[in-house]
């Protein structure tokens, strides 16, 4: 009896093996299934990626569209997720939808724009007149003695106004509401001719580029200011300077609180630094520059070609200096700009094109009537478009 209990036994052990190992077995095949089906699933969404990625768009799909009245003076900004349309007479802040948000009435006889984040400044070029503006309206509003040359707004509604009269150009700087914070005094027989400031996102540096003609030789002067702690301490607040043998500096631009680039007629300049900015990396041009555009990522310049087939080329660099694209396209174009999705947008009255940072043309339109703008959408696939009369939400087709 005890013999025959004990093989009873040994049968349900085995038993008990055989199906572990079934069950094991089973849920292998499972596994391998599963990942058989994940695979094809990603390769099916990689694939359907890349045929986005590279195929090149001729047509839209206008998923909403909105009547619009424009003078025929009205130009056209993207400010805080939405639109501004601004003329001689004064500025019109919509959603995409074109609802009102704001209203400013103004007389200008070349009003121009300065955004920084959730500040927006409109001066008269040449005039004396500057609006410091949000998303919920005007905050105050400069009057100036002298012809404005330039105008930078900082992120905090901080202005600074570049101002000629004669042989002498004048640096004011003011709050949000339009009160006078600082003032200073810049002689051309001393310093040189300022030919463009720039302004850091948190008003605490400002930059002036200064061209020097004397003895026959020309020279760019780049001087920094610092309006902290770290300024109080140097003279006439100047923390860094540098000057450039041979070379004119027109534009200049804070990307953030610590980096400016500088665009020049022989080489492009960035420089970095939280209190005393610093070169950080010089690139060279070989050719003249026909525009140049950014962001707070990328660097773009575009040269003319002398093929006739390609007439323009464009180069791309990020911050460090490394070049991420290398392009030749054949386009007359009225505007080159960055996307909110870091693509390339180049655009001219009635045409448009979109370029990947891979070189892709993603977009190739000619419309019956002016374009404005383009405003990237949700998705890859998604743009505005601020056509004369109409703003459309549209759908690459």
């Amino acid at each position: 009896m005890i013999k025959e209990k004990k093989k009873k036994f040994r049968m349900v052990e085995t038993d008990e093996r055989e199906l572990e190992q079934k069950l094991r077995a089973h849920r292998r095949k499972i596994m391998r299934r599963t990942l058989i089906v994940i695979v094809v699933i990603l390769a099916l969404f990689f694939g359907f990626y890349l045929y986005l990625a590279t195929r090149t768009f001729t047509d839209y799909t206008a998923l909403n569209t909105v009547e619009r009245s424009d003078t025929a003076a009205a130009q056209f900004e993207e400010f805080d997720g939405n639109i501004l349309k601004y003329s001689n007479d004064g500025a019109f802040y919509t959603d995409k939808s074109d609802h009102m948000i704001w209203n400013q009435t103004y007389e200008m006889q070349n009003p121009k724009v300065d955004i920084c984040q959730g500040y927006l400044a409109i001066f008269d070029g040449g005039g004396t007149a500057v609006y410091i503006l949000t998303k919920d309206g005007m905050q105050g509003n400069i009057k100036t003695t002298m012809p404005i040359s330039r105008v930078c707004v900082a992120s905090q509604g901080t202005i600074a106004v570049l101002m000629r009269e004669d042989t002498t150009s004048y640096l004011q700087l003011y709050n949000k509401e339009g009160e006078l914070l600082a003032s200073g005094e810049l002689h051309q027989e001393n310093s040189g001719y300022p030919l463009t400031i720039a302004l850091s996102d948190d008003a605490k540096k400002l930059a002036v580029s200064m061209l020097d003609i004397g003895e026959g030789k020309l020279q760019t002067t780049i001087a920094f200011y610092n309006f902290g702690s770290v300024g109080q301490n140097e003279i006439d607040n100047i923390v860094a300077s540098y000057t450039y043998s041979d070379e004119v500096f027109p534009q200049m631009e804070f990307l953030n609180s610590n980096r400016m680039v500088a665009f020049g007629d022989s080489s492009i300049l960035l420089f970095e630094g939280t209190q005393k900015p610093k070169v950080t990396k010089k690139t060279a041009l070989d050719k003249q520059i026909k525009s140049v555009f950014y962001n707070t990522e990328y660097i773009g310049v575009v040269y003319n070609n002398e093929d006739s087939g390609n007439t323009r080329h464009v180069e791309v660099y990020d911050m460090k200096g490394k070049q991420v694209l290398s392009k030749d396209f054949d386009m007359d174009y009225s505007r080159i700009s960055f996307l909110d999705n870091n693509e390339i947008c180049v655009t001219s009255d009635v045409e448009c094109r979109i370029y990947s940072l891979y070189g892709v043309e993603r977009f190739r339109y000619t419309f019956d009537r002016k374009l404005y703008r383009v405003m990237s959408g949700a998705t890859q696939m998604n743009y505005t478009f601020i056509l004369d009369g109409t703003t459309e939400k549209v759908r690459l087709k």
